[in-house]
């Protein structure tokens, strides 16, 4: 697969990209290892710098 300008083969834009969201690599390090659950607003942040959709599913207990 191609990739896109600003955007690594590991599918995370760079930092200097102006999509980049207003959250720091601490706090994306965390989000991955599961260590913090991220706000939906945080999530809406990293699809649209990853160009991606975000799809949020609620499902009753």
């Amino acid at each position: 697969m191609p990739s896109r300008p600003g955007v690594p083969r590991s599918g995370c834009p760079r930092r200097s990209s102006p999509s980049w969201p207003r959250t720091t690599q601490a706090q994306v390090s965390r989000i991955e290892r599961g260590a913090i659950t991220p706000t939906l607003p945080v999530l809406e942040r990293l699809a649209r710098a990853l160009d991606a959709d975000l799809e949020v599913t609620l499902k009753a207990l």
